[in-house]
């Protein structure tokens, strides 16, 4: 491989896999609410 494709993949590497760490950072730091009421239009259970 030479290098312009080394650095490439690297930076790609890096976005990819540095994206997942920073999603799965926000949701550890703040996960759904459960506070919030039963329904609304996207609940499976308020359709029926």
């Amino acid at each position: 491989m030479t290098a312009d494709a080394l650095v490439l993949m690297i930076a790609t590497l890096v976005v990819v896999w540095g994206g997942l760490g920073a999603s799965i950072a926000f949701l550890a730091r703040r996960p759904d609410r459960t506070d919030l009421p039963e329904g609304g239009e996207d609940d499976p259970a308020a359709q029926s």
